[in-house]
């Protein structure tokens, strides 16, 4: 697991990039290798246009967001325009941490990028409960 600085400051987005892309080697065989067609972005906050989409009005709410075409909608007729990707936002996953105190941060991590490849590989709640042990 990555090795985080003693936390004099907030970790950058490539510390938060380095945990998920970790937290992407860590999935199941059957997933490993189709997750890593997935492009992972980190970014301190989603841009307005995509949370205006959402009707989401207060950037802090939203730690991360799967953009593209779930494998179990995907056809061969698709044209793509950019690869699917995995958006993490770092200053809400970084709130969020502060909140939950007992939660160390490459699990949060790990546990955002989970339930995005949830929407990916349209996973159930029992198939995400079977790969993130995030409620034990």
């Amino acid at each position: 697991m990555t090795d985080l600085r003693p936390l004099t400051t907030p970790p950058s987005l490539d510390e938060i990039a380095a945990l998920a892309h970790e937290a992407r080697e860590a999935l199941p065989d059957p997933f490993r290798a189709p997750a890593r067609a997935v492009a992972i972005r980190v970014e301190d906050f989603a841009p307005d246009d995509i949370l205006a989409e959402m009707g989401i009005d207060d950037a802090f709410e939203l730690t991360g967001l799967y953009d593209g075409i779930p494998l179990t909608e995907k056809s061969v007729m698709d044209q793509p325009d950019r690869p699917d990707t995995i958006w993490l936002f770092r200053r809400p996953i970084l709130d969020e941490w502060v909140e939950r105190e007992e939660v160390p941060l490459p699990a949060l991590v790990a546990h955002v990028l989970v339930h995005e490849f949830a929407h990916h590989f349209g996973w159930s709640d029992d198939d995400i409960a079977a790969i993130d042990r995030w409620w034990e």
